[in-house]
Parts: structure tokens; C-alpha cells; sequence
């Protein structure tokens, strides 16, 4: 199952690779006016990649938590409104586009690595969600990276065929 989650990983590596001359040449990209969890809220290519750039290390933290966290299932994780998160979206979509895509393709990695050493006690560990319940590592990976960086993928090849680049 972990190459699995690793093959996922590194398709929406790829993914980010493959896009990043392609957003960068479409520059200038305006800043969304609304970029939090509202119905209006319209994400471009610089919030998506800060984003990525933050919950990546966001999320791989939490695993850390509940593999270290001891019996029982440990609290972690947040929702779509935290402050912080949107917060750090925000200070961050300012970046140059090379630095975000750099901070994604090094947030992957370290889930790659992160996985392959992690071991079965540790994957049987269980965190409680404040919204989803409870979570094992390896859910938090498919749920928060594997699946969600290929959302994100999928989102930027949109914004830029949107503007037919």
C-alpha cells in the first residue's frame, strides 16, 4: 500500500513539475480577492501553490503528532477556516512562483520519505479528526496529500486552460 500512496505522491510531483514553466509564463497572476472557504472564494495559481506549500509540512506534523501522541486516539488536524491556514495563505501567494513550486515538490518528498520508514506500530496509530473522526496515518496520507495534490494538479491545468495557456 505504500508504493500505492508513493506512486500517487509522485504522479502529482510530476504534475507540479510539469506545470510549473507553463504557470510561470502566463504571469502576471492577479491575487484572488477571496481566497478562504466561502462560496465566492476563487483560487488562482498563487494560492493554490501556497496552499500546497503549507499544508503539506501542516499535515505531515500531524502524523507526527499521533504517531508520538500514545494510547488512544490523539486530537489533530484542523478545518478549512483555521485562521493560520488561510493566514499563511495569504502572506505567501506573494512569493516568487519558483519558490512555491520548490516548497511543494520538497513537502512531497518528505511524505515519500516520511512513508517509506514508517512502520506498522506507527501506522496503526489513531488520531481523532475534529471533523472526519478518527484517522490512521496512512488515511491522513491518502486523504490530505495523495488525493488532494492531485486535485490541485487538476485545479492549476484548469485555471490555465481557462486562460489558454
Amino acid at each position: 500500500m505504500v508504493d500505492d500512496r508513493r506512486l500517487g505522491i509522485e504522479e502529482a510531483r510530476l504534475g507540479f513539475t510539469a506545470l510549473a514553466a507553463r504557470v510561470a509564463a502566463a504571469e502576471p497572476w492577479p491575487l484572488a480577492e477571496s481566497f478562504g472557504t466561502a462560496p465566492e472564494a476563487s483560487w488562482g495559481p498563487r494560492e493554490v501553490l501556497a496552499h500546497m506549500a503549507e499544508m503539506l509540512p501542516f499535515w505531515l506534523g500531524e502524523l507526527e503528532r499521533i504517531v508520538d501522541g500514545g494510547k488512544g486516539p490523539v486530537a489533530f488536524g484542523r478545518v478549512a477556516e483555521d485562521a493560520v491556514r488561510i493566514g499563511l495563505i495569504e502572506r505567501d501567494r506573494t512569493l516568487p512562483l519558483r519558490v512555491l513550486f520548490a516548497r511543494v515538490d520538497r513537502g512531497l518528498a518528505d511524505w515519500i520519505t516520511r512513508l517509506e520508514r514508517l512502520t506498522d506500530a506507527e501506522a496503526r496509530s489513531v488520531g481523532l479528526h475534529p471533523r472526519l473522526g478518527e484517522m490512521t496515518p496512512t488515511q491522513i496520507a491518502d486523504r490530505f496529500v495523495v488525493g488532494h495534490a492531485q486535485e490541485h494538479v487538476t485545479q492549476l491545468e484548469s485555471i490555465l486552460a481557462a486562460r489558454s495557456v
